[in-house]
C-alpha cells in the first residue's frame, strides 16, 4: 500500500526526492502517513482536496483485497 501511494504522489510533485511514506499497521487498519515538501503540498490536496480523496479512494480500493481498512494521511 505505501508503496502505491509513494508512486502516485511522486508524480505529482515537484520535488518527487522528498516524499516520505510511513505505514502504521494495526490489527483491522493500516494508516499511511505521507510527507511531501511544503510547496507541494497544495499539489498533492489538490482544489478542495480532490486529489487526496482521489489518493484515498485508489488505496482503498486496493485494500479490499487485504481485508483491510486503510487510512492515509496527508502531514505536514
Amino acid at each position: 500500500m505505501s508503496e502505491l501511494v509513494k508512486v502516485i504522489a511522486a508524480s505529482l510533485v515537484d520535488h518527487p526526492e522528498s516524499v516520505e511514506v510511513r505505514e502504521v499497521e494495526g490489527s483491522q487498519s493500516i494508516i499511511i502517513e505521507l510527507k511531501v515538501a511544503p510547496e507541494d503540498m497544495g499539489k498533492v490536496i489538490g482544489k478542495q482536496g480532490r486529489i487526496a480523496k482521489a489518493i484515498r479512494t485508489v488505496v482503498k480500493a486496493a485494500a479490499t483485497k487485504e481485508n483491510k481498512r486503510v487510512v492515509v494521511e496527508i502531514i505536514q
